[in-house]
Parts: C-alpha cells; structure tokens; sequence
C-alpha cells in the first residue's frame, strides 16, 4: 500500500531502467488503479477542502487543503521565484497526464487572514480525519462541511506564493495545456484547470537554511584561501558558526569555523535578489574566489538543506570529502515574497521548507 509505487514507481522496475522510459509512467498507473480498486482511496462525491496540520513539537502550521486555478498560475495570481527545468517539467506533465491525477500537492503561502483563521478553528473543533505521526511530525486533517466560505475567503486574498513544487505547478500547467488540445468540448471546468495544493500563512511557514559545500579551494592553501576572504569582510575565528544575520557566513576550513561579515553599506537594498545571502556569497566568494561560476554545473560544489545543519557541514569537511563549508542564515518568507512580487528569480537551492508534505494523504483525480 506504499505510495512510492505510485510516485516513485521505479522502485519495481528493473535498476537500469530509464527514469523516463514510458513504462515507469505505466507502472505508476497501475500502481494508482489498483490502489483505488482495492478501497484504499475514498472518493468524494463533491468538491471538498481540507484542512491539514503538521505539528512538529516546535510550532504547528494550519494549511488548506483544496485546488487552485492553473490558469491563476499562468496569469501570475500565483507567483512562482524560482526557474524550473525543462526536463524536470517533461517528467511531471506525462506523471500527470499518464496517470490522470496529480499525486503530490504543491505547497503555497499566502497573506494572513483572521476570516480564514476563524473558519479553521471551527472545523478544528470537530474530531479529525486522521492523525498520526511521520518523522516527528504529526499530521491531522480534517474535511470542511461546506467549501463556499474557504472559496470566499480566498477571493479576498490578492496573490499566493508558490514556496515548494515549481515543477510540479509547471506540469499541472502544460497537462492542462495538453488536454485542452485534445478535448473539443473544451469549457473550463474540467478537473484538468486545476491542481492540487496547500495553503499555509506565510508566516507559519518555517525555512531552514540551504548550507554550501565545495571540494577544493580552487588551488589555494587554507591560508591563501583566508586571505583572500579578508579583503571580502571582516574574517574572524568563532564558536557559533550559524549566522545570527544577513551578510553573515560561517566559514570551516579544517578544523576550524570562521564568521565573515560583509560591510552592510556595501550589501544592495534595492534589488531584492542581488540582496540574498546566497546571490552574496556567489558575487564575492564562490566565483571570483573560488571560481565557481554556475552552481547548477558546476560539479565541486553541493548543497545542504534542512535539519542536517551544522553536523553534517562538520562530517564533510572532516572527513575530507569537501574542503570548505559555507554555514548559510535562512531566508524570510517576506524577502520570498517580495521577490516573487517584483518578478525576479531566487538563487537556486537558497529555500528549505520543513516540514515537508506528504504524498498519498489526498489526491486531485482529473477523471
């Protein structure tokens, strides 16, 4: 009863089968109709919204469950900060249309409204549909008697932000695009305008920081390598390696960690991409230092993201595998938000979002 026979249906396939073969997208479907022959997914017999709530002990995030115009994502209604790929947006668009249903939700932020956050808490009165525990967090959701004052309230809210599932947006998208083609009776209510999300407060919303990594100090000793950070900032050995601020990064080479801050008359204002740490580190370090000009290619440098942190950026180093590690400050939702608003495109692997959705809870069918 496995999700991952559904999302990551290569699992039965033989390993050297092609991710993108036709029959990882077959296998996929079949896994999906024999979930449902067999009663593992309830059928509503109406449109519903849903509310979910992850609890991870620390905090505790109350999104609605429901679907979201296609067309609201390709008229910016809904803002996306983040380019995808085309190879990625092919897999997502055939996964759909193969298997006529969008599996895994798309995580949204939205303005706070105090309407919304009442209509949540009645609904919340009522026992819940499940609630169980994953990885730490507890999960909860609940189906609101009547969907019309969510639908309302939304209406009221100007813009969503996409904050996780770019490519999957993208791949509603085109599916929408594909079968409209090939549906003559065309009227735009079919369940393919739609796809599937969850729309979180925005500042509910938790981002961990992305850390970086590189492999080699691009033929410079550590203290060479050092030098060259002084005349970035003010460098200086530290005990507490996450960054407190913008413009601030924990730098380990061998066994010790560094902080390098920027001057902050130096960091640009107005631009609010250019202001990123991330975009800063890239235009005063990782190219012109360590000469690391595309970190989508380039293959010396990687990524880590989420509740690894710290420890993990102290294991490779040590370790040897990378020779530098580069401790990152999160990124605020309001600087997501205000990037998206001005059309402009984060740095990529610059957003963690944790907890993550689960896929499997709830399914958008577009039979």
């Amino acid at each position: 009863m496995s999700f991952l026979h559904v999302v990551r249906s290569d699992i039965d396939l033989p390993p050297e089968t092609d991710p993108h073969d036709p029959a990882v997208y077959a296998k996929a479907k079949r896994s999906f109709d024999l979930l449902r022959s067999e009663g593992s997914f309830i059928q509503e017999k109406e449109p519903s919204v849903y509310l979910l709530q992850m609890n991870s002990g620390r905090r505790a995030q109350v999104g609605v469950v429901g679907c979201l115009s296609v067309d609201d994502y390709a008229n910016n209604i809904i803002r996306k900060h983040e380019n995808t790929r085309k190879d990625k947006e092919d897999d997502r668009t055939r996964h759909i249309v193969t298997l006529k249903a969008q599996a895994e939700p798309v995580l949204l932020a939205h303005e706070q409204s105090p309407f919304i956050a009442q209509l949540n808490s009645k609904v919340m009165s009522e026992p819940p549909l499940f609630d169980f525990v994953s990885d730490g967090v507890r999960q909860r959701m609940w189906r609101a008697p009547q969907a019309a004052p969510y639908v309302d309230a939304f209406r009221r809210i100007e813009h969503a932000y996409i904050a996780d599932g770019h490519h999957r947006t993208a791949g509603a998208w085109r599916a929408a695009a594909e079968l409209r083609a090939t549906n003559p009776k065309h009227t735009g209510t079919e369940p393919y305008n739609w796809f599937l999300g969850v729309l979180f407060p925005a500042t509910s919303l938790r981002i961990l920081p992305y850390h970086r990594v590189v492999r080699d100090l691009n033929g410079m000793s550590a203290e060479a390598f050092l030098g060259r950070l002084a005349s970035v900032g003010k460098i200086s050995v530290t005990d507490t390696p996450q960054p407190r601020r913008a413009g601030s990064f924990g730098i380990l080479v061998g066994t010790k960690w560094y902080r390098l801050e920027l001057d902050r008359g130096s960091i640009e204002t107005v631009d609010p991409v250019r202001s990123l740490d991330a975009a800063l580190l890239q235009a005063r370090v990782l190219e012109p230092v360590l000469g690391i000009g595309d970190i989508r290619s380039d293959a010396r440098i990687g990524f880590v993201g989420g509740g690894k942190g710290i420890e993990e950026l102290e294991r490779l180093v040590h370790s040897g595998e990378m020779a530098v590690a580069f401790a990152m400050a999160p990124v605020a939702i309001e600087q997501l938000m205000r990037i998206s608003d001005a059309g402009g495109i984060m740095p990529p692997k610059s957003t963690w979002f944790e907890p993550k959705l689960r896929s499997g809870l709830y399914v958008h069918s577009l039979d």
